[in-house]
């Protein structure tokens, strides 16, 4: 079954989007036959990867087509349930791949509420369960009902011996500062926290009583709005993507199964806007905005559907100074919201890359425009090679390739570890970073960007050819698990942040704990679950 990414708020059957002046709301109300596949129903708003594409959808919408909305909340259209979190029996049926993939994308659209102008409430309006609560965690304020049954819990260590999938142990003490004991009784009591206990406990803001549960979200709602500084008007509309298969009209992905390869192909601009209006006018047919959405579209199509596809050769074509004038166009009108908005989209979309488990190889050749924001596709790169001069071979050679930084290469567009993909590169070289960056406005030769640092390797056209086809397939020859294990290690050096451990370390455990028998053997608790019988545990710790 090939998964499809596309939606638009016509055809939403879990989620519903509110707008109310400078407040949005998300409600969710899922529905249970409305799985993305078949075998499980998704009972007590749980959700599986059907109802996120959902919410990722919803959040872009707000963004691009209300910049008037300051504030989202997200709350229930059931009564007594928030959300159970991700349905237990998808888990149980799906194949490891299958929920690492989910696991990444659903913490990809939490992350992303939290790299943004809009600030979240989580009115919990009744039971938050698991990735239930991990969905209130991933926002600015949480507030619960005080009904006596309503608490907060993550319940997988005791109910499924797993671990919270989306950043919930992470975001209780690292984000919302819980004492370490406090949450290690917490993660270890099914039945989870409620009432004030839960506000003494920081793991809600506040609770209130039915009767003024309404009037204190509002309430925040509205403080929060006065604080913001977001806002716009006119708003995007964002149209359905043009595709055929994996060819886009800004990006073009070509697929080799038998070398295991997807051979990215990323069109630079072709002119640049006179003013702002002109760049909303254009909508989501300008440059960036479009090339974000088809590149966003396609890393995930590819992730989720092509599972043997183990290396990405990113390239670009175009004119490098129409890159370079088109990042100084975005420069100059920053304080925009749509420039604001579209430089965060490509940001996010940039992490998506980084954290995809894909072996990545920039290819700098003669024809393309690797300059300022498309440069970053390349230091997402695990390995870049340029060019040196043409091929020489060619009827009619193009220009040999340059390379050239600009201001977004100096900070703008950071990693999930708050650093630029340069500042990681040249993680305790600081002068070679700043090197780099005093060569920043310049075209470099590949010579010059051997010489800087910035390129793995520069051969010629006559070793082109065969250097390129070793790396793919000494690459194709390793074992992809050692080389997921090999690039999550090193494309994030440097200190680590919360997004980086959600990344890092919890999902890279709580994948390796969902293959242990303990949970998902056939006597695991994944699999007992629901029941009756307990989990049958393996007690050897290793």
């Amino acid at each position: 079954m090939e998964i499809s990414f596309d939606t638009d708020p016509d055809r939403y059957r879990h989620w519903s989007l509110a707008v109310d002046g400078p407040t949005a709301t998300l409600t969710l109300a899922v529905d249970e036959g409305g799985g993305l596949v078949p075998g499980y129903e998704l009972k007590m708003n749980s959700y599986d990867l059907g109802v996120d594409i959902e919410l990722h959808d919803a959040l872009q919408r707000v963004r691009f087509e209300h910049p008037g909305v300051k504030v989202i909340v997200v709350t229930s259209g059931l009564e007594r349930m928030f959300c159970a979190g991700a349905n237990i029996k998808m888990l149980a049926a799906s194949s490891h791949s299958w929920k690492v993939n989910f696991c990444k994308f659903t913490n990809e659209t939490r992350n992303s509420m939290e790299d943004s102008d809009l600030h979240f409430i989580a009115a919990v309006n009744g039971t938050a369960a698991g990735g239930g609560y991990e969905l209130a965690l991933a926002c600015d304020e949480i507030v619960l009902i005080d009904d006596n049954s309503s608490g907060v819990s993550l319940p997988e260590v005791p109910l499924l011996g797993v671990l919270p999938g989306t950043g919930g142990l992470t975001r209780v003490v690292d984000k919302r500062g819980v004492r370490r004991d406090l949450a290690d009784v917490f993660a270890t009591t099914a039945e989870g926290v409620r009432g004030p206990r839960a506000v003494r406990w920081r793991l809600v803001d506040a609770v209130a009583k039915a009767r003024d549960f309404d009037a204190e979200v509002a309430r925040r709602a509205d403080a929060a709005a006065a604080r913001s500084r977001r806002g716009g008007t006119g708003g995007v509309t964002l149209t359905p993507l043009k595709r055929d298969g994996l060819h886009y009209p800004h990006v073009t992905v070509d697929l080799d199964r038998d070398a295991g390869t997807a051979r990215f192909v990323v069109a630079g601009p072709t002119a640049v806007p006179g003013d702002v209006e002109q760049l909303h006018r254009e909508g989501d047919a300008s440059w960036l905005l479009a090339t974000t959405r088809e590149l966003d579209d396609a890393i995930l199509r590819l992730r989720t559907n092509e599972l043997d596809v183990g290396t990405w050769l990113l390239t670009t074509s175009g004119d490098p100074a129409a890159v370079a004038a088109y990042d100084a166009f975005l420069l100059e009108h920053r304080d925009d919201w749509l420039v604001r908005e579209i430089v965060g989209y490509y940001r996010r979309t940039l992490k998506r890359l980084d954290t995809t488990s894909r072996s990545l190889f920039a290819l700098i050749e003669p024809g393309s425009c690797f300059a300022g924001t498309l440069a970053e596709i390349a230091f997402a790169a695990d390995r870049q090679y340029m060019l040196s001069g043409r091929f020489e071979d060619d009827e009619d050679p193009l220009p040999p390739a340059v390379l050239r930084l600009d201001e977004f290469n100096a900070g703008l567009l950071p990693m999930s570890n708050g650093a630029s993909r340069l500042r990681t590169r040249f993680a305790g070289d600081a002068a070679a970073l700043d090197a780099a960056l005093a060569a920043a406005g310049r075209d470099l030769t590949a010579a010059d960007a051997d010489a800087l640092g910035l390129v793995t390797g520069a051969p010629d056209d006559l070793d082109w050819a065969d250097e390129i086809r070793l790396v793919v397939e000494e690459r194709a020859s390793f074992s992809p698990d050692a080389l997921t294990g090999l690039e999550a290690n090193l494309r994030f050096a440097g200190a680590e942040t919360p997004e980086t451990k959600v990344f890092g370390r919890l999902t890279a455990w709580q994948n390796w704990i969902f293959q242990r028998p303990n949970a998902a053997g056939p006597e695991g608790a994944l699999r007992r679950y629901g029941t009756g019988r307990r989990a049958d545990y393996d007690r050897k710790r290793v």
